[in-house]
């Protein structure tokens, strides 16, 4: 198996993981009955139930994720069809797994000052992928 592709399918995973914590407190915030019914009150959304911070940050690295994957998928699988210089793709797409997960813990945890340079890292992994496709 290309491991570029691996990573690929890796990153796929993780988005679909990444909701489990805001859904998870969702839960408990809501209790079943009102998470099953969609709604926590007759009131909602104009009262809707206090979400912790983190939580919201969980909801935020969830979304950033699929925001995030289609242009990695999409140079990936280029690179994969074109040939591109394979042992470069697939290191900068670990790098980019790696960084994504790295990004969604010190995100849901609140780690200062470390949000940006780890989502800039998979960022440039996306660019020198696409950049091995085009040049």
């Amino acid at each position: 198996m290309n491991l570029a592709l691996y990573y690929l399918a890796l990153s796929g995973i993780l988005c679909v993981l990444l909701w489990i914590p805001y859904i998870l407190n969702r839960v408990f915030v809501w209790g079943i009955p009102a998470f099953a019914s969609n709604y926590p009150s007759k009131k909602f959304p104009a009262e809707a139930p206090t979400i912790p911070v983190w939580a919201q940050r969980a909801q935020r690295t969830h979304l950033n994720m699929v925001e995030t994957l289609p242009a990695f998928a999409a140079v990936v699988l280029a690179a994969y069809l074109t040939d591109a210089n394979q042992p470069i793709v697939t290191s900068w797409a670990a790098i980019f797994f790696w960084a994504r997960v790295f990004h969604a813990s010190i995100y849901i945890l609140g780690v200062p000052y470390l949000r940006t340079p780890t989502y800039l890292v998979s960022w440039a992994a996306v660019l020198i992928i696409g950049a091995q496709v085009v040049f």
